[in-house]
């Protein structure tokens, strides 16, 4: 495969002919109910570019949802799968087994935060890997409350629904949910009534009090967060909040699930979120960045806990695919050779200064309320001058410019405020820049 060349290249308006002609047999063939961001269609992508059936090649800042962070065509992942797609597709690992499963288990061990004795089950999607993370809680502390928090995100499922805070687009019309599933404060220090530097303190104190006069922490299987907020808006919890909740749960016999379906594998500059107060997770849900691209998810933990569930009690046909797994094999070895760790320190730095530069210099910067996230994991929350009252068209407006001008953007949010960037990790420094140089002048129109 030629390699795509790095460049932004806008050559027919966006999205082009070719794209406007695919779009419309999409509408005549594909289910109203699945959106898109950018009706742009690809004909291929790598590095830091996605480059579409007219020819125009985008910067890409939203790595398919924090999924091709080691790009989307990674040397590594392209050789392993392919070489596993020639052997055999498929068997069922709960048919016979292949080596492959194995190894994405021992790596997944070897990575995951603590030094405690762990196991993995792997499955096809994040939604999947949080509700066999219920279900293993549930086994091994028979008790069946869930706990989730505010503008948490968790999956399309029914059972993740209901623990997703978001009613639009992801719950709307689609109840009854799961019962025995409860949520409760979190800390989010741009919008805690008394300031971010008491948020952690205050949220942690509220969330263990409503679990245990509300829901008692003797009926709480699992407290499931994750440790920076996606779908919810790039929240990182205020400092102090996670470290609390998760000594709660460890003294009241609760499983703590660290949700690192978005943040994990080098997205923070750490190879998983949970890392950066320390957190050990009884269990931890990966998906998205795992397999450069191809459809895999774990439940990796504590090997007494996921022993819990009663032998073939935890499967599915697809799971732990051998071609996913060769490429999330071939993913993880990207990311230790290319040390993502780093380059996704370099992004925050890049990213943040730049942004901070544009609220300082900008007339109209204050609307950037926030600058947060961690790593490639960067946001800005837009808010109406002078206020914090969010500014969904904002975000809107932003996004549509920079779609205009080849740069692909994501927003999120519960407010739908939230321009999210997730560059992939491979990114070359000099596109970052020119992606942040439409960003600035996209400003210009809002």
């Amino acid at each position: 495969m030629t390699a795509i060349p790095q460049e932004r290249r806008v050559v027919t308006a966006i999205p082009g002919p070719k794209s406007v002609e695919l779009q419309a047999r999409r509408l005549a063939a594909v289910a109203a109910g699945v959106g898109s961001t950018l009706p742009v269609f690809t004909a291929r992508a790598g590095g830091g570019i996605i480059e579409d059936v007219d020819g125009n090649r985008l910067i890409d800042f939203g790595s398919g949802i924090a999924v091709t962070s080691v790009g989307a065509s990674a040397e590594a992942v392209v050789r392993r799968a392919s070489a596993q797609l020639a052997d055999f597709t498929h068997t069922c690992f709960m048919v016979t087994p292949y080596e492959g499963y194995v190894e994405v288990c021992e790596q997944l061990a070897e990575l995951t935060p603590g030094d405690h004795a762990k196991k993995s089950a792997l499955f096809n999607s994040g939604a999947e890997a949080v509700e066999n993370a219920v279900k293993i809680a549930r086994a091994y502390t028979k008790r069946t409350a869930v706990v989730v928090f505010d503008h948490g995100y968790h999956g399309r499922t029914n059972l993740t629904m209901g623990m997703t805070a978001k009613n639009m687009p992801y719950k709307q019309g689609f109840g009854p949910f799961a019962p025995e599933v409860y949520r409760v404060p979190v800390a989010y220090g741009y919008r805690w009534p008394t300031g971010a530097q008491n948020a952690g303190a205050e949220a942690s104190a509220q969330a263990i009090d409503e679990i245990t006069k509300q829901i008692g922490a003797d009926n709480v299987a699992a407290i499931v967060i994750e440790p920076v907020l996606g779908e919810g808006g790039f929240i990182e919890p205020a400092k102090g909040f996670l470290p609390a909740i998760a000594q709660f749960a460890k003294d009241n016999g609760i499983v703590f699930v660290a949700d690192e379906i978005q943040s994990g594998f080098c997205r923070t500059g750490q190879w998983f979120a949970c890392e950066d107060e320390g957190i050990v997770p009884d269990l931890i849900t990966t998906a998205k960045g795992i397999a450069g691209g191809l459809p895999l998810s774990a439940v990796t933990g504590r090997a007494e806990i996921m022993d819990a569930a009663h032998a073939g009690g935890l499967g599915g046909t697809y799971g732990g695919n051998p071609v996913a797994c060769a490429g999330a094999l071939g993913a993880i070895e990207t990311m230790r050779e290319l040390d993502l760790n780093g380059k996704a320190k370099r992004i925050e730095e890049v990213m943040k200064g730049r942004l901070a530069e544009m609220r300082a210099k900008l007339p109209n910067g204050d609307i950037i309320g926030d600058i947060r996230g961690r790593g490639a994991m960067i946001a800005i929350e837009l808010v109406r001058s002078g206020t914090k009252d969010p500014d969904p068209a904002a975000a809107a407006q932003l996004a549509k410019a920079c779609h205009a001008e080849g740069v692909l953007v994501l927003t999120c949010g519960t407010y739908g405020n939230v321009l999210r960037f997730l560059p992939p990790l491979v990114i070359g420094e000099e596109l970052l820049n020119e992606g942040l140089d439409v960003i600035e002048q996209a400003f210009a129109g809002v």
